[in-house]
């Protein structure tokens, strides 16, 4: 495959970005999306050009740190994660835009990676929960329903990559903030901070600057690990019920 490629470039967070174009050959149909950035990458440093920067980690689709807009949708065409994008979905001679998270609360760093560290915060605020120390308690002191835990482990599947903010309109973090809050408050062990939990995590997500949710949906669609929609509207009911008690 011959392809087109239009790379955001942007040296640093104070510098002006523009888009770059490069041209890349034989790009296999099996190639995953980073692998054809490794191609490019290699071609710009034998050429003496400096590499295009981009995140990335395990490339499974597991630690989020893949991140890119691909021809305006967050990780690309396929509702899926850009190290498990392949270039298959792709034609020969496609011309392909490749920017970074577009976020006012995820400022460039460099090219095409962000800094995320918002999400950090967010979870830092009340992303735990109260644990006695010592010995580990047996695994069957704590009895969870099945409803319970069937909620908590699908809200888990949050990676954190930041799709939700990148598609958001807004550039709203509720689809994220909800599922660390619904995940904990769903549980037995995050009973105690249960209210304090929304009310700190809300919070740090608004002083971060992130946007308001219009409940446009656009983050549940781009969300690679399907994190539902209502988790949202779920943790609304819960900064609500705190809010009136006051923690």
């Amino acid at each position: 495959m011959r392809l087109t490629l239009r790379v955001w470039r942007q040296k640093n967070a104070d510098a002006p970005g523009a888009m770059s174009t490069y041209e890349v050959d034989g790009i296999s149909p099996d190639m995953s999306f980073l692998e054809m950035l490794d191609t490019l990458n290699e071609e710009l440093i034998l050429g003496g050009d400096d590499p295009v920067a981009f995140d990335h980690d395990c490339r499974e689709g597991i630690c989020g740190a893949c991140s890119l807009v691909i021809n305006g949708d967050a990780h690309g065409p396929e509702r899926t994660t850009t190290c498990q994008l392949h270039m298959r979905s792709f034609s020969d001679g496609d011309t392909i835009d490749i920017e970074p998270w577009r976020a006012s609360a995820f400022p460039v760093v460099k090219d095409l990676v962000v800094d995320r560290s918002a999400f950090d915060r967010i979870i830092q605020s009340g992303g735990y929960i109260t644990a006695p120390t010592g010995a580990a308690p047996e695994a069957h002191a704590t009895a969870v329903p099945k409803p319970a835990a069937d909620t908590a482990f699908e809200h888990a599947e949050c990676i954190g990559c930041g799709a939700c903010v990148a598609a958001c309109p807004n550039g709203s973090a509720m689809l994220f903030t909800s599922a660390k809050v619904v995940h904990l408050n769903s549980l037995p062990q995050g009973a105690p901070e249960r209210a304090s939990r929304v009310l700190d995590m809300v919070g740090q997500m608004d002083a971060e600057g992130f946007g308001g949710c219009t409940n446009t949906g656009e983050c549940a669609t781009a969300c690679p690990k399907g994190i539902p929609l209502f988790s949202i509207s779920t943790m609304n009911r819960e900064f609500v019920r705190a809010a009136r008690k006051g923690r």
